[in-house]
């Protein structure tokens, strides 16, 4: 897609569903079908399925510098880690924890991985608007795939106390900063790997895709309108 064909206001996503139906919801088409990177562009606002995991989320930072985002939000899914996560509820990160690597070739590890507040603070009030609830607190990102057996990672999880574990938020948020492009995320917990029966399957991925999923990318792009119609800024520093 030509870099005059996209919004300045981004969604990022990890899943070609979210794509279609923004698309469809807006009777935009989807470009890039053969392609890796799925996106579809509506109302000033750009939705880009990027893949999976930290190696990608970097990619699609370094690459959205060409047309220098107003805002960029994450819309993820994520575990939960805490006993009072149910499938379904909304994260909304305050920070992200760096275990993923990949935000090391950025910044050093002391750097914390922070969203733009005022981003936050939209998606907090769209959330309200909606009438739901949602819980604040710190992701760990990790490029780790399966760890749900390894007892002594597990503790070392609930040593930190982090609400939620991701493969992406992290370096978004990190990447996003080196880059001066004000980045944000709104997590859907989908699955609670700290226990046995809450390990995410194919079946258990269907319900939440069937009935979270509309509500996650609504409030995503009504987060980012309210920021489009309201001309608001969410720069919170000087990079």
């Amino acid at each position: 897609m030509a870099l005059d064909q996209f919004g300045k206001f981004i969604l990022l996503t990890n899943f070609d569903n979210y794509v279609k139906k923004f698309a469809e919801w807006h009777g935009v088409p989807v470009c890039g079908e053969d392609k890796a990177m799925l996106s579809a562009t509506a109302e000033g606002i750009t939705i880009i399925n990027f893949g999976m995991g930290s190696p990608n989320a970097a990619t699609i930072m370094d690459c959205l510098t060409a047309i220098q985002p107003e805002a960029c939000l994450f819309l993820g899914k994520c575990g939960g880690l805490k006993k009072k996560n149910d499938i379904g509820d909304f994260i909304l990160p305050i920070a992200a924890i760096r275990g993923e690597g990949t935000s090391n070739d950025y910044f050093p590890p002391e750097v914390p991985a922070l969203p733009a507040f005022a981003l936050q603070k939209a998606i907090s009030t769209t959330i309200r608007d909606y009438s739901q609830d949602y819980w604040s607190g710190t992701v760990y990102t990790t490029n780790r795939r399966v760890w749900e057996w390894d007892d002594e990672f597990k503790k070392y999880l609930v040593k930190i106390r982090a609400m939620a574990i991701d493969m992406e938020t992290a370096t978004i948020f990190s990447t996003a900063f080196y880059n001066e492009i004000p980045a944000g995320a709104l997590l859907l917990v989908s699955d609670q790997p700290m226990i046995p029966e809450g390990v995410k399957t194919e079946q258990s991925d269907k319900i939440v895709t069937t009935q979270y999923v509309d509500l996650h990318l609504k409030i995503g792009i009504d987060s980012l309108k309210q920021l489009i119609n309201q001309g608001l800024t969410v720069k919170h520093l000087r990079y």
